[in-house]
């Protein structure tokens, strides 16, 4: 008997143990990363050395932030306590959740590795724990903190999407991102960003992000967060709600903006949304999740890709039940951070590519600044506004590389394009075509924002092109 109580004693202690110490699955990832260069889009930026952190999950799978990994070229992780580093590879990267899954090329890396479980949610005022490997040190690293505040934000990562986020006072530095939040021996997020200007102010991905993002890539492809293609609208104005025959005094929020092709189907402008998958939206736009007042977005974005949400709207004075159709949104791509090479086509010397957010950073760090009220509403808000003159792709004219077959354009980069030859420019396949087509015996290209226009010589410019492309180092004249 008194053996059986010490073999006992030693596995409870044995358990103890291994559940007190999840720092063991937690993985120090170091990577070379290359971006591309955005105002000279056939060039990149220098290999750049940074550090990160992840940890195991079932499957031998490492999860960690997309940021962690983004533009790399090469990805090495180690294990805790251990100077071997391993080769890995990206499996799974979600940029609009900040989120990616890691492969090791050796299988033994993962031996006697406990993979992480991940909780739930953790609640308002609640103690968390963050575990990572900060830049300014090789060990392990250990904080503690507690759970202000449950919201959507903007992730950094994509730049223009807003899911669910946690706010904790526990210290996330450069190097935590990727690293577990840990509760109960559980994982209750992921460490992926603070706030600049703010003190003792960070954020993690919670759990039903991550859940998301897993059961996504369950058939191998990952798709996103979808969106119902609507804006809402705070419906407070009691006189209002009172001519639409609203029954409930702060129940439902007006439908303003119908942007997808399914919303225009299911819905209507000025309809009032009351209730989406099962919440109840409020007057403000809100709804109560798990405790928590956050937008009403939340809702949808919890179904996954080309699926349906039920909700209730209010129209004609009643109440009706539809199922909305909700897929990922990929017209916007342009607004926020890609993660793909750019697109160029460089001819004569004029280098083409589209506008986007990516290429706007190239102005500097306050690029909403500097790049000009005319830019920023061709890509941000003409689509709103004036629909039936947005562009899918506008095109910039981003620089001009010096040849005397151009030397006598006055204008020199970042401008947009208008048309060529009399063609308006819709895309990069307009503005290829436009030239390759043309047969005259000059290119007129035209500059929006009433700038003026300049012309080429097309014989001189096809004589020219290769020279230009072999002078300046440029392998290919367009990379689409």
């Amino acid at each position: 008997m008194k053996t059986i109580l010490i073999h006992l004693f030693l596995f409870l202690f044995l358990l103890i143990v291994e559940a007190a110490e999840p720092e063991k699955s937690v993985i120090q990832i170091f990577t070379f990363s290359q971006e591309p260069d955005w105002d000279e889009p056939w060039n990149s930026s220098q290999v750049r050395r940074a550090t990160g952190s992840g940890f195991v999950i079932e499957g031998n799978r490492i999860m960690t932030n997309a940021h962690v990994v983004s533009w790399a070229k090469q990805i090495m992780v180690r294990r805790f306590q251990d100077s071997r580093p391993h080769l890995a590879q990206v499996a799974y990267v979600g940029h609009d959740c900040d989120l990616a899954l890691l492969e090791v090329e050796d299988e033994t890396f993962f031996e006697g590795l406990k993979p992480l479980s991940i909780g739930v949610l953790p609640e308002v005022r609640s103690v968390v724990n963050t575990i990572g490997y900060p830049a300014g040190g090789e060990q392990i690293s250990y904080t503690s903190g507690v759970v202000s505040r449950v919201e959507l934000i903007n992730y950094v990562q994509p730049g223009n999407r807003s899911l669910l986020a946690v706010q904790t006072d526990a210290a996330i530095n450069p190097g935590n991102s990727g690293g577990p939040v840990m509760m109960d021996d559980q994982v209750v997020g992921v460490a992926f960003q603070g706030t600049p200007g703010l003190e003792n102010t960070g954020f993690f991905i919670p759990p039903p992000v991550i859940q998301h993002f897993l059961k996504d890539v369950q058939d191998t492809h990952y798709h996103g967060f979808p969106q119902a293609g609507i804006r809402l609208s705070p419906l407070i104005n009691p006189a209002y709600r009172k001519y639409l025959k609203l029954e409930s005094p702060d129940l439902g929020a007006r439908i303003d903006t119908l942007m997808s092709d399914s919303a225009k189907e299911f819905l209507r402008e000025d309809d009032v949304l009351l209730e989406a998958n099962g919440y109840p939206v409020s007057a403000d736009t809100t709804i109560l999740y798990e405790g928590n007042q956050v937008h009403g977005g939340i809702a949808f974005s919890q179904a996954q890709h080309n699926s349906k949400v039920p909700v209730k709207i209010w129209r004609d004075g009643g109440e009706l039940e539809l199922e909305l159709p909700v897929f990922v949104n990929y017209k916007d791509r342009l607004e926020g951070n890609q993660y793909v090479p750019p697109k160029y086509f460089a001819y004569a010397g004029l280098i083409f590519t589209p506008l986007s957010r990516d290429y706007l950073s190239s102005f500097g760090q306050n690029w909403s600044s500097v790049a000009g009220i005319g830019l920023l509403y061709e890509l941000f808000y003409r689509k709103n506004t004036e629909p039936e003159r947005s562009r899918t792709e506008p095109v910039m004219l981003s620089t001009v590389l010096a040849h005397p077959v151009n030397a006598n354009m006055e204008i020199r980069g970042r401008v947009l394009v208008d048309s060529v030859n009399g063609k308006r420019i819709d895309s990069m396949t307009d503005l290829i075509k436009a030239f390759e087509s043309h047969e005259g015996s000059h290119h007129l290209i035209e500059f929006g924002e009433r700038l003026g226009f300049e012309c080429l010589d097309r014989d001189a410019a096809n004589s020219a092109n290769n020279q230009i492309l072999q002078t300046y180092g440029i392998q290919l004249d367009r990379q689409l």
